[in-house]
């Protein structure tokens, strides 16, 4: 029996677990126990921080496993590569897992293969907001350069409110860095992706929406997207490149763009499936591509060249203060082509990042739910 090593054990990282006992691989999870809903679905699982590279390495030495992977989580990359390259398995390297964790390396490496980038800066401390305030144009986008679900990002109409974004974005950051760009407004879209040995495979594109200005915590996504086909197409295009750029060569990936009336921009690449159920959930209800299955068999070096199954529309929407409207449909899925729903609080509070939705209900259907 094959046996993989997961780094996460989140309520983002079971559907993994689940795939991989029914394909009858063994799995070795890592993770503060806190959280770890996954804990009672591996078989063996060690409470450990996910940053702690050397010493999960040594465990999966010991425990000489075939592949190692994550589906949900930026900051677990780093250890997923370093372990990968350590023990020869299949994986990305070191420098690209800096490449896909650092949004501001990120835009270096895509910027230098031509691909269109929002202007941005890079900010180290309060004093290099002074004088990005003076070269930006407003409105602007401010953001850690380390973290996902919109934590800590602000949309800024001018110095003033830049400076005490920049303060929240800092604080934010694993490293105390932060980015600020331009701000473009337009249709947001993800990719997803699957690549082995270095091929690319497009799955399929999700159409986004959000809570807008300022903090964009993503409120609904769909998929297959609506974008005309040769836009889809540049797209894909652009994603490949891309990749290549942040040598993300193996597994799942997830490209974001903005497609604007000036033209199309990537604003990041994730070297992972899309959270919010997009690449665990909607993917396989829109195509009937097995994507979970497909990113533990790259990790351990078996891989089939991905087959769509079937055409339908699949979605996500999230409950929360300002989709109130959402718990109609939670509550009554038997009558709205709900695949599954949950309630994961009765609070609703201020929206500002992902962890702040209370819920969520994902459908399948042969025509796009809006809500």
């Amino acid at each position: 029996m094959k046996n993989v090593a997961i780094i996460g054990a989140s309520y983002l990282q079971l559907p993994v677990y689940l795939k991989a006992k029914e394909i009858g691989i063994k799995t070795i999870g890592f993770a503060w126990e806190e959280g770890a809903v996954a804990k009672d679905y591996c078989d063996t699982f060690y409470p450990i921080s996910i940053v702690e590279k050397e010493l999960i390495l040594e465990i999966c030495q010991k425990e000489n496993i075939n592949g190692i992977l994550s589906i949900a989580s930026d900051v677990a990359v780093p250890t997923v590569s370093y372990v990968a390259s350590k023990m020869g398995l299949t994986g990305n390297s070191i420098d690209s897992a800096r490449y896909s964790t650092n949004k501001f390396l990120m835009r270096e490496r895509l910027k230098e293969v031509g691909l269109n980038c929002p202007v941005f800066f890079l900010i180290k401390n309060i004093s290099d907001a002074r004088t990005v305030g003076k070269s930006i144009s407003y409105p602007a986008i401010v953001k850690p350069v380390d973290r996902s679900g919109s934590k800590g990002v602000t949309k800024v109409l001018d110095e003033n409110e830049l400076k005490f974004a920049t303060k929240i974005a800092l604080k934010s950051s694993l490293c105390n860095q932060a980015i600020v760009e331009e701000f473009v407004e337009g249709i947001e879209v993800s990719v997803e992706m699957i690549s082995y040995s270095g091929v690319h495979y497009g799955l399929t594109i999700t159409d986004k929406e959000t809570s807008g200005a300022p903090h964009f915590v993503e409120l609904a996504h769909h998929q297959p997207s609506q974008l005309p086909q040769d836009i889809q197409k540049e797209i894909f295009e652009a994603s490949k490149k891309g990749l290549d750029a942040l040598e993300i060569g193996n597994g799942a990936s997830h490209p974001e763009f903005i497609i604007s009336s000036k033209g199309i921009y990537v604003t990041e690449i994730g070297a992972r499936m899309g959270g919010d159920f997009i690449g665990s959930d909607l993917v396989y209800l829109s195509t009937g591509y097995d994507f979970l299955k497909g990113v533990l068999q790259v990790a351990v070096g078996k891989f089939e060249i991905p087959e769509k199954s079937h055409k339908k529309f699949s979605g996500v929407y999230f409950y929360s203060e300002i989709s109130k409207h959402v718990r109609e449909f939670i509550d009554n899925e038997d009558q709205h082509n709900i695949v599954r729903s949950e309630i994961t609080s009765e609070e609703l509070i201020p929206l500002k990042q992902s962890a702040d939705r209370s819920g969520y209900c994902i459908y399948q259907a042969e025509k796009r739910i809006k809500i």
